[in-house]
């Protein structure tokens, strides 16, 4: 299997070299040509644009590590191939963008996943299986804390939600295997934030998932204080017990006793690319397959109506065959 590398900066790179690694590229693409020399010494065709990349070099899939705001024209120029795509987050800042996108790789049957990790940690999947085993019953309500100091430059304006609360956000409903229903939403810059046009650096969400499970979030990228790990802090209260994930290791409380988990050396997990390939090579559904990371990108839609409203939301699922496509 060869692979097509668009973009090759900071994260482009890492992708660079897990592929180099096993032997897939075919050929990277970048506009900046200065980049070249991050290949070093190594005989990889290296392109400006896409478009001579695909006239020299055969693929079988593309990865796309590009701006986000250029997502969307790259993954179209490979759909246009039926190319497979594996891509980095968002699918794109756009909604109805990537509802568009993500219909015409479906009604294809265009193999397209998006390349989400937060769910992949061990202790994540170890969460996962603790739930599922009916350890507290019935999930009742999910309480979320995420506070850093995040103060970066990028090609774009940070946004919590679009940049790293939309890593929460899967993990909610992949530990849910919920879909959410309404949203009542507070996206706002607190006193002691700093100037950037567009930008937004906190969050207050209170989301109600199928079955009634109720989440309640607090992000904020402009924390002084303790600062939480990226995944945040959880504690999940369900029908018999509760579950706490803190600092990355996991409490559970189940009839007056406690029992703790901090070593996951044991638990099985794979990264994005593997997931990626396997899915390939068996025929199946990628794990966040676009088609399903699109529902974490339609909850932050809402979250933003719900928040330029200031009320409650209902969730609406888009229809993917009812699209008109691109």
């Amino acid at each position: 299997m060869k692979a097509i590398l668009v973009g090759i900066g900071e994260a482009g790179f890492s992708w660079y070299k897990r592929l180099r690694n096993q032997d897939m590229i075919a050929a990277v693409v970048e506009t900046n040509a200065a980049f070249r020399s991050k290949l070093g010494n190594d005989a990889v065709p290296f392109y400006n644009s896409l478009e001579e990349a695909f006239a020299n070099v055969e693929a079988d899939f593309l990865v796309n590590v590009t701006p986000p705001m250029v997502h969307s024209k790259i993954n179209n120029s490979a759909f246009d191939r039926n190319l497979p795509v594996l891509c980095e987050k968002p699918i794109s800042f756009d909604w109805e963008q990537s509802v568009e996108i993500v219909s015409r790789a479906v009604r294809k049957n265009i193999p397209f996943m998006i390349a989400e990790n937060y769910r992949r940690a061990a202790p994540v999947r170890q969460l996962k299986q603790l739930l599922e085993q009916g350890l507290i019953g019935r999930i009742s309500t999910i309480d979320i804390l995420f506070a850093r100091y995040h103060q970066v430059k990028r090609n774009y304006t940070v946004r919590l939600l679009e940049d790293i609360g939309v890593h929460h956000l899967d993990m909610v409903r992949y530990l849910t295997g919920k879909e959410g229903r309404s949203i009542f939403a507070q996206l706002y810059n607190p006193i002691g934030g700093w100037e950037e046009e567009g930008s937004v650096q906190n969050a207050q969400l209170f989301l109600e998932m199928d079955g009634g499970i109720r989440v309640n979030y607090s992000g904020s990228i402009t924390s002084r204080g303790t600062q939480t790990p990226w995944v945040g802090n959880w504690r999940i209260e369900g029908t018999e017990g509760a579950i706490e994930f803190i600092d990355q290791k996991i409490g559970l409380t189940r009839g007056g006793k406690a029992e703790r988990w901090e070593d996951f050396s044991d638990v099985a997990t794979t990264d994005s690319l593997t997931e990626f390939l396997a899915a390939l090579a068996e025929r199946r559904v990628a794990e966040t397959c676009a088609a399903d990371y699109l529902n974490n990108e339609t909850i932050i839609y809402f979250a933003k109506t719900s928040s330029a409203l200031r009320q409650s939301v209902d969730i609406i699922l888009p229809n993917l065959s009812a699209s008109k496509g691109v």
